[in-house]
């Protein structure tokens, strides 16, 4: 995936790399328990490096943001992976579960980019896609099994479950009983003649 030169530039070195990722898994916890406004001095300790290394990966707040968001999209474009070798129903339903629980941890990603940088740049388009890359196939696949409406697309389910995800102070049980209902209004039920 092209984006920003930040996101993909991953050091070539075997100890550059464990570095970087140890700082972006400390940046993504960091993140989804106190906020994108935690300290970068922080995100360095509980790495357990020095704040010059995080610097050299990421010379500024913004590119480790996109650094955490990109890997967030990568994660669950990948996991469609994972499910597509459960049957086709499961499948669909298992990544669209996974996808919830992506747009829960991202929103706040989302948010603190958007002060920097407008939706239509190239790093959010390519995000979009990718993910539409995964999803798709797998929608596709239950939609020929006869076991999602193939009257849906991925676009409109992606923005049912934003409505779902960004309920304001949901909890995640009631978030779950919401993505069943919007899952089962999703499966294929033929028409009575």
């Amino acid at each position: 995936m092209a984006t920003s030169e930040t996101a993909i530039a991953r050091p070539k070195r075997a100890d550059a790399q464990r570095n970087f990722d140890k700082v972006v898994q400390a940046a993504r916890e960091a993140f989804a328990e106190t906020g994108t406004s935690t300290s970068l001095e922080d995100i360095a300790r509980r790495a357990g490096v020095g704040i010059g290394t995080l610097y050299r990966h990421f010379p500024n707040r913004q590119s480790l943001l996109e650094a955490v968001y990109v890997g967030e999209v990568q994660d669950l474009s990948q996991s469609a992976e994972e499910f597509a070798a459960l049957p086709p129903w499961e499948a669909l339903a298992g990544w669209l579960g996974r996808f919830v629980s992506y747009l829960a941890t991202k929103h706040a990603l989302a948010g603190e980019m958007l002060q920097y940088m407008d939706r239509s740049a190239p790093l959010f388009q390519e995000c979009r896609s990718l993910m539409y890359a995964a999803g798709e196939p797998l929608l596709e696949r239950a939609q020929k099994a006869g076991v999602a409406r193939d009257d849906v697309a991925l676009a409109d389910i992606i923005q049912l479950l934003m409505g779902i995800a960004n309920l304001p102070a949901a909890e995640p049980e009631t978030i779950q009983r919401l993505l069943t209902v919007a899952l089962d209004g999703l499966r294929y039920r033929p028409t009575a003649a």
